[in-house]
This record gives structure tokens, C-alpha cells and sequence, in this order.
């Protein structure tokens, strides 16, 4: 099979609401989900490890800022077109930079709910998160809007931010073949196949990486007890 029938379409949307629904850490549902897939579409599955091989043989994302070093800031804009900086946000507080596949990607959504759910948490010690994909104003409306996200969704159009993190990866012919039924163009905005790798970098308000998680697995995402100990920790510094 090169692409998704209709019927596995449908398994696979009852399997994602299967995994949303459960208990368990965001992680445990990220892999009942990705076994799913497996099941359903072992094709992806099986292209997505040699991807995830590539990348790591390659060092995929270990050149991304580390702790102790400066973020580098960024100015992109929101989903209605305003442009947020990062130093506007460290001025209240901590931030939270996730960077994101896209709106159509299951494990970003199962991602950003598992934020959304310790907002509270989150506000309560004054830090912030601020998302950040590859995809046009249209589209992070949408993930917004989907999603719920209180926080700023931002437009890193053609990867320019992400590149200069070391995080944007060319996905290659057999994944583009294999998701052929996203329309990734209109998406993005061009043709490129390029996605971030998914990531996290806990920002301190002096500007300095806190900590960070960083996988060329795209299954794999930063665990919220390790994210919310990560920014309450940068919360205490000032």
C-alpha cells in the first residue's frame, strides 16, 4: 500500500480518539497510538523508523541550542498576522518554545492537549508556551482553534526559524509517497516536504536555555511532568 484507504483512514481517527481518551502520561498514549497506526498502516510505520534511523545516524537535532546557551529570538507572526517576538514574551515570564509537525499530525494534537490540560499549572508559576509550525496563518488557525490552545500558535513559514535551530529535516520521497493524501503544498505553502523535528526548549527570562528535548522521533514528545519541573525551576530564578 503507497497511501491511506479510506477505511484505514476512518481506523485510524477511532484509534486517535481511543489514545485521547485513555489514561496514562502523554508518552503512554503516543505509543498505544503509534502501535495502532502500525497496525493499520504498517507502511508509514515501517518508513517512519528508517526515517528515524537516518536522522539519528545523521545527528538530527543534537546541533539545537542546549542548556546554558542563548535562545535565539525570533519575530513570526500568530494566526490573525501579528508578529510576536520571543523577548516580548520572556518579559512576563518563562517560555515554553514546542515546535510542531502541523495541524493534520495526530501526535501534535495528542501533544498540545496534554499542554493545554496543565495550563493551569503552568500559569500558576508564571510561565508561558508559545507553538511554533510550519504552516500558513490558515491552517495554524486551525490547530488553534481545534485545539483550544490558550497560547500563541505561530507561523514559521519555509522553516526559516526552525533551520536556524538545526531542526528542519527534508522528509524524502518514500514518507512524501506515503502521505500523499495530506495536501502538504497548500499546507506549507510550497512543495518543500521540509517539517521541524518536534522539540522543546524551556527559555529562562535572561534569555538562556533552561532545558530541552529533542528527538528525531516524532512519536516521542517531552514528557509534562518533565516540562512543568523544567519551568518551575526557570520560574525560581528570578
Amino acid at each position: 500500500m503507497t497511501s491511506l484507504s479510506p477505511v484505514d483512514a476512518e481506523r485510524l481517527k477511532l484509534a486517535f480518539q481511543r489514545c485521547r481518551d485513555m489514561e496514562g502520561t502523554l508518552n503512554e498514549r503516543l505509543r498505544a497510538y503509534a502501535d495502532a497506526g502500525r497496525e493499520i498502516f504498517p507502511a508509514y510505520g515501517e518508513a517512519v523508523d528508517r526515517l528515524v534511523a537516518r536522522l539519528t545516524e545523521n545527528g538530527g537535532g543534537e546541533d539545537a541550542p542546549r542548556p546554558g546557551e542563548v535562545m535565539p529570538p525570533f519575530m513570526l507572526p500568530d494566526h490573525k498576522g501579528r508578529l510576536v517576538t520571543l523577548p516580548s514574551l520572556l518579559a512576563r515570564g518563562p517560555v515554553a518554545v514546542m515546535f510542531f509537525r502541523g495541524h493534520w499530525c495526530p501526535f501534535c494534537r495528542l501533544n498540545v492537549r496534554a499542554v493545554i490540560q496543565a495550563q493551569d499549572r503552568i500559569r500558576a508559576m508564571g510561565a508561558h508556551i508559545v507553538a511554533i509550525m510550519p504552516e500558513t496563518q490558515e491552517f495554524t488557525g486551525t490547530f488553534k482553534a481545534d485545539s483550544g490552545a490558550p497560547f500563541p500558535v505561530l507561523t514559521d513559514l519555509d522553516n526559516g526559524y526552525a533551520l536556524s535551530l538545526n531542526l528542519a529535516i527534508w522528509l524524502g520521497t518514500e514518507i512524501q509517497r506515503l502521505l500523499s493524501y495530506q495536501d502538504m503544498a497548500r499546507f506549507h505553502g510550497n512543495d518543500g516536504w521540509m517539517l521541524p523535528i518536534p522539540a522543546v526548549f524551556v527559555v529562562g527570562r535572561d534569555g538562556l536555555v533552561k532545558a530541552r528535548f529533542v528527538d528525531p522521533d516524532f512519536r516521542k514528545r517531552m514528557e509534562i511532568d518533565d516540562l512543568l519541573k523544567a519551568l518551575e525551576q526557570a520560574s525560581r530564578e528570578h
